[in-house]
C-alpha cells in the first residue's frame, strides 16, 4: 500500500469549542463511533498530551479478528484546545502497535472544518509485516465525521 495515511474532512454546522469537547470527552469518542466497536468508555474528559482514558470495545463488530470484548487505553499525543487533538491506542498485545487517530478542526464561514485522520506510518515493524492496516476504512472515517455533525445538530454530547 502507498499510504499509510487515511484522511477525510467534512465542514460541520457547530463551533470548534463544541466540537473539541466531543473530541476530548471519552463518551464523545463512543457516541460518533461508526465502527461499532466503542461499546464504552471510563474516565474524565482530557485535558493534556500525556492523559488518557479507558475505551471498552467489541471487535466482533468488525468480525475480523475473533478478539471479543477487550479495553484499550486512549492516550493523547496532541492537544491543541478547539484546534486538534491526537491519540494512540495501547492495548494489551505486544508489541503494542503505534497507529494515531486524530482530527484538526479549522474555523470557516459555515462552521468548523473538521479533518479526521487515521496514520499507521509509524506503526511497530511486526505490525507493518503483518498487513492488517488500515484497520479502520475511509468510509469508516466519513461515516464518523456524519454521526459527529448529526449528533451536533441535535444538541447532543456536551
Amino acid at each position: 500500500m502507498a499510504s499509510e495515511r487515511l484522511q477525510v474532512e467534512r465542514t460541520v454546522a457547530a463551533e470548534p469549542g463544541a466540537i473539541f469537547r466531543v473530541l476530548s470527552d471519552p463518551q464523545g469518542h463512543v457516541d460518533i463511533d461508526s465502527s461499532g466497536m466503542l461499546m464504552d468508555a471510563t474516565g474524565e474528559p482530557v485535558r493534556a498530551v500525556g492523559d488518557s482514558f479507558v475505551v471498552h470495545m467489541d471487535r466482533e463488530a468488525l468480525s475480523d479478528y475473533p478478539m471479543g470484548l477487550y479495553d484499550v487505553t486512549v492516550t493523547i499525543t496532541a492537544y491543541v484546545p478547539d484546534r486538534e487533538i491526537a491519540w494512540t491506542i495501547l492495548g494489551q498485545i505486544r508489541p503494542q502497535i503505534g497507529h494515531v487517530y486524530g482530527y484538526r478542526l479549522e474555523p470557516t464561514g459555515g462552521g468548523t472544518l473538521v479533518t479526521s485522520y487515521y496514520d499507521w506510518s509509524h506503526i511497530d515493524p511486526v505490525w507493518k509485516e503483518a498487513g492488517i492496516f488500515p484497520v479502520i476504512s475511509e468510509g469508516a472515517l466519513r461515516a464518523t465525521l456524519g454521526i459527529l455533525a448529526r449528533t451536533l445538530a441535535r444538541g447532543g454530547a456536551g
